[in-house]
């Protein structure tokens, strides 16, 4: 049996690899969070632009379409900023490659080329 005394120390003890996987982490969280503003702000002139595109999606046209639609949005970043404070530190990676995805859809429709 260990002593109460030895654990204490052992969990006080941190090692360098803990505290880059903190800053990486931490790190992470923060482009996603921009990308992620980034996200709801191109969603967001989408949705206004008035565009023939949107009135022909049925969801898209009621108030309540355009809150599930944020709402999916909002989840997309929630579940990307829980993998990344679990380590999974490609998600990253992930959120930017959907955030320029989102990004150049947007152009696309903002500019009339769709």
């Amino acid at each position: 049996m260990i002593p109460d005394r030895m654990l204490r120390i052992a969990d006080k003890r941190q090692l360098a690899s803990d505290r880059r996987l903190c800053e990486t982490v931490t790190m992470a969280w923060i482009i996603i969070f921009i990308f992620g503003i980034g996200n709801f702000a191109v969603h967001r002139a989408v949705m206004e632009s008035g565009h023939p595109l949107l009135g022909r999606m049925a969801f898209t046209s009621g108030g309540l379409g355009r809150r599930l639609a944020f709402g999916s949005e909002f989840l997309i970043l929630l579940a990307a900023l829980a993998l990344a404070s679990n380590g999974w530190l490609g998600i990253a990676w992930a959120y930017a490659v959907y955030s320029a995805l989102n990004g150049i859809s947007a152009w696309l429709i903002l500019t009339g080329r769709i």
